[in-house]
């Protein structure tokens, strides 16, 4: 470098005005500071702000962490009685299912004497087990009876008879008129009889009579045995044919000590009911209460609760001397059984030209007791008791 002067480089100031600005750089830089001054105020005042709210967040966060440990605190000893409490009632439970398991065995011990102690009474003396709780029957003194047979048990048998379609059973007053149709075999049957059957003018139809022959025992015996699910009840206010029903629904009921009813029958003109039930228990229960309050027609009636006895035939000796022998047929004096009736009437008309025709005696006939008529096609039965004459 030849002078002094040549060593300076004169560079442009990148941010400041040019050297022609109009305004003074002292004043320039003035406005600088001022305007740094609030920017650091500004600056300041945030980190004030800041410094509250890290201080706010801090607390609360702390707060937070007490009521947490507060909360845990709680839960453990929550879970400490709840175990606590759970190991009791584990441990009264097993107490529960041991006092059941006890009471159970002592509750089948009783039934066991109990039914023991029946069965011994009942082979000493079994009126003694059904006399307390027969149905309760009105009784009235009419004089004085001596029997021989006082001891024994009168049946009245009842004979069931199967009739064939086209026959019919005719049973006369005296056995003598019987007797004669049986001889006679067959009997011309005039069909001209009534107003309704002018058509059948002159209309005749042939039946052959035969005697009837029933089998009868000598002797027989019968084993009675409570039933187990059935129970009679007696003292009905009335036999309406709603009864059978309401007393299903009142016994069909648990809280009136029942269950469900298996089936329901009326004891003919008795006016008792027997009741069968689904299971063993229920009529033991009922049989033990005795009497029962059960509502009926907007009123409530007692009513009696009865064993039910059913009898079974345990022997049966034939008529003849010989045991071993079977049955011997016993001719019914009154009756005569009427074969190969054609179906050219209705029932009910046909039975009246019957008993029209053999009531005659013109005819070899007497006075008509009873006519059973069963038409072609189909099938009957007849039911024979013992002839009071």
């Amino acid at each position: 470098m030849e002078s002094g002067e040549e060593s300076f480089v004169q560079l442009p100031c990148p941010a400041g005005p040019s050297s022609g600005s109009l305004a003074p750089r002292p004043e320039r830089v003035r406005r600088e500071i001022e305007r740094c001054k609030e920017l650091c105020r500004a600056l300041e005042e945030d980190h004030v702000k800041l410094q509250t709210a890290t201080g706010a967040v801090q607390q609360r966060m702390q707060e937070l962490r007490k009521e947490r440990e507060r909360l845990y605190e709680n839960f453990k000893e929550q879970k400490y009685l709840n175990r606590e409490e759970e190991i009791c009632l584990q441990d009264n439970i097993l107490l529960a299912r041991q006092m059941k398991s006890t009471l159970m065995q002592k509750h089948q011990m009783l039934n066991k004497t109990l039914e023991e102690k029946r069965q011994k009474v009942f082979r000493k003396d079994p009126e003694m087990m059904l006399l307390p709780a027969l149905p309760e029957k009105k009784m009235a003194f009419k004089g004085l009876v001596t029997s021989k047979d006082a001891n024994k048990l009168m049946l009245t048998p009842l004979v069931h008879y199967p009739l064939q379609g086209g026959s019919a059973l005719i049973t006369f007053e005296k056995a003598e008129v019987a007797q004669r149709i049986i001889e006679a075999k067959e009997h011309v049957v005039e069909l001209s009889c009534g107003e309704e059957l002018e058509e059948l003018d002159q209309c005749r139809m042939r039946v052959q009579a035969a005697p009837v022959d029933i089998l009868l025992p000598s002797a027989l015996e019968i084993s009675l045995a409570q039933s187990s699910r059935s129970i009679i009840l007696s003292d009905l206010p009335s036999l309406e044919e709603t009864l059978l029903d309401k007393l299903e629904i009142f016994f069909s009921k648990k809280r009136n000590g029942g269950g469900e009813v298996e089936s329901k029958e009326l004891l003919g003109n008795s006016g008792q009911v027997v009741l069968t039930f689904a299971e063993d228990r229920v009529a033991e229960l009922l049989i033990e209460r005795g009497r029962i309050q059960v509502p009926l027609w907007e009123q409530t009636y007692e009513l009696k609760i009865s064993p039910c006895m059913r009898g079974e035939v345990s022997n049966l000796q034939p008529r003849s001397s010989p045991r071993s022998a079977q049955l011997q047929p016993f001719r019914c004096p009154r009756t005569v059984l009427l074969s190969g009736i054609p179906d050219v009437l209705s029932e009910e008309p046909m039975r009246d030209i019957l008993e029209i025709h053999f009531q005659k005696p013109s005819r070899g006939g007497g006075e008509v007791d009873a006519v059973g008529y069963v038409p072609a096609g189909r099938r009957g039965v007849a039911v024979f008791t013992e002839d009071a004459e």
